[in-house]
């Protein structure tokens, strides 16, 4: 009932996402702010991801941000003739707008108007597939558009005040806010649910003491088709910004590290909303709860460094910043010539693997610097393996290291191995092993 009652609200415009409507692209540049320099080509990639019919973009260089409509009244006056001249149904501006910007550029313009917060949160909306998700979608589109109800409900419009105009109970505007308040309510606790149960996910893996590798980087840069590469899984993987959405784990065998869980998580981009990292927050959480980050770059972008500071930026900001990482440069099959290697410090550490997840070239590298990672996880033993057990011999070889393996008297295997505690704990369980003192 309520759900229903809520959606009555919008009578606004609602899921231009894939409609191939008619839209203008407005790019502001403001002095002092800090956005990558491809970040028109960013913007536009963005508006591409939504499905809609770029008729054409504007770049507007300003000193400082107009109150009234965030860029001049003359640049306003320009783009209200080109809405008209070429039927456009849809301006979106590169920048934050504020409700009231909103409100008095759409009266301005006579069309809708729309900012990157409002773009980013519909492309989330397209592309959430798993409940949790569009959950935390949808209280991400509630909060924003609570903001700007006056201009997103027509009916608005036609409230009065003044003596002899008061009526009984609450105005539509107050009616708007109450059920927006309430469904906001409703799906914090839906959240609130769903983050118990991943909690009770991760306090299993962290009791059987897996470890956690998360993946994270800019958006594009290749996070979900490395996912596949490590995990055999068949994740939903694309080029294009914000491909997929919903946080995937799997539970993998790494060579020479035994078992662990791997995460992919949302990409991230600059000015990431604050709505989404709010309404993401569990999410994110496999990022902040994990042992290593794969920090994922496109090794062929030009502006990958700054796009590797913008990444580092939230990383910080969600409180992740002390934990281990590893630069993954991912893509280098787009590069002349390159092959995959691993680089390290002054002081031997590893802390960037060159790989290509589309073909694979480098992964034998990228586990080998897992390996090295994780091998504080790591628990060296000796066992004892009985001889007609050799499939066990085998699988050892795939998840761990032998340091030495000999054969007794009894024709047994005794190995001295290096697995992880959980990995050594499972091996111990199996018939025919035996934990010997060394």
């Amino acid at each position: 009932m309520l759900k229903n009652a809520t959606l009555e609200l919008f009578d606004r415009q609602q899921d231009i996402v894939g409609t191939g409507e008619r839209a203008l692209l407005v790019y502001v540049e403001i002095q002092r702010t800090t956005n990558i320099h491809n970040g028109i080509d960013e913007f536009c990639d963005l508006a591409k991801s939504s499905g809609i019919s770029i008729i054409n973009t504007i770049n507007v260089r300003r000193n400082f941000a107009s109150i009234q409509y965030l860029i001049g009244p003359g640049k306003v006056k320009e783009i209200a003739e080109l809405v008209k001249k070429n039927n456009i149904e849809l301006v979106i501006f590169s920048s934050e707008l504020s409700p009231s910007q909103e409100r008095n550029l759409e009266k301005a313009l006579s069309c809708q108007v729309m900012d990157r917060t409002g773009l980013i949160l519909d492309i989330f909306a397209l592309r959430a597939r798993s409940f949790e998700g569009k959950l935390q979608v949808e209280l991400a589109q509630l909060r924003h558009l609570s903001t700007r109800l006056i201009r997103g409900w027509s009916h608005l419009e036609r409230q009065k005040g003044g003596i002899g105009l008061r009526g009984p109970g609450e105005t539509q505007l107050e009616t708007d806010k109450r059920l927006i308040a309430q469904r906001i309510k409703y799906l914090k606790k839906r959240l609130d649910k769903v983050h118990k149960q991943r909690d009770l996910g991760r306090k299993s893996r962290v009791k059987n003491e897996l470890p956690m590798i998360a993946l994270a980087g800019y958006t594009n840069a290749g996070k979900s088709t490395l996912f596949n590469q490590l995990t055999g899984s068949t994740v939903f993987a694309d080029s294009q910004l914000f491909a997929t959405l919903d946080a995937t784990i799997r539970r993998v065998v790494l060579p020479a590290s035994g078992e662990a869980v791997i995460a992919d998580t949302v990409g991230f981009i600059q000015n990431l909303p604050h709505d989404l990292v709010a309404a993401f927050k569990s999410t994110l959480e496999e990022t902040v709860k994990s042992d290593i980050i794969l920090h994922v770059v496109d090794a062929s972008d030009d502006y990958n460094m700054e796009k590797i500071t913008q990444v580092e930026k939230i990383i910080n900001e969600i409180g992740a910043a002390d934990i281990p990482d590893i630069l993954v440069m991912n893509k280098i099959d787009c590069l002349q010539n390159f092959i995959p290697r691993i680089d390290r410090d002054k002081n031997g550490t590893i802390y960037r693997v060159w790989v290509s997840a589309q073909n694979g070239k480098g992964i034998d590298l990228l586990c080998q610097a897992l390996s090295e990672k994780l091998s504080g996880m790591m628990k060296r033993a000796k066992i004892q393996l009985d001889v007609n057990h050799a499939h066990i011999r085998s699988e050892i070889y795939n998840v761990g290291y032998i340091h030495k393996e000999k054969v007794n008297e009894y024709g047994q295997w005794v190995l001295e191995i290096n697995v992880t505690k959980h990995y050594l704990s499972k091996l111990l369980n199996k018939q025919g092993v035996k934990e010997i003192s060394a």
